[in-house]
């Protein structure tokens, strides 16, 4: 399994951001695909979770409303679009596969990431 994360970088709060993960060497539609992230000095929190084959979608009650999670299976990318940014979103963000979401969301365990993950700091 592999999974290459892009797109963090520095934002002012109430801002944008779209992050992707691009992933291969498994069965990409048979797997839940989500987003795991690491604030400073905490453990790792789900975010967001699509279900296989675009199944049903999980978020945190911290992201709902601002954050949006796709996957396209042509190309076989997962996408989180985050807006309204806090600066309580300031974390290294890890593209995750699990078989289910329940694995990921709200407490991520056993699952597949790629370990490097990308930093979103969210700051004026």
């Amino acid at each position: 399994v592999q999974l290459v994360e892009s797109g963090g970088g520095l934002v002012q709060p109430g801002g944008s951001l779209r992050l992707s993960c691009a992933a291969s060497g498994f069965s990409f539609n048979t797997f839940a695909v989500g987003w795991v992230r690491q604030a400073p000095g905490k453990g790792r929190e789900g975010v967001a979770c699509i279900s296989a084959s675009n199944g049903p979608l999980f978020y945190a009650d911290s992201v709902k409303g601002r954050f949006t999670i796709s996957r396209d299976s042509a190309t076989k990318t997962v996408y989180l679009h985050m807006s309204d940014l806090k600066s309580e979103d300031t974390a290294v963000y890890f593209c995750a596969a699990h078989n289910t979401c329940g694995g990921l969301m709200p407490e991520p365990r056993g699952y597949y990431s790629s370990g490097r993950g990308t930093q979103v700091t969210v700051s004026a």
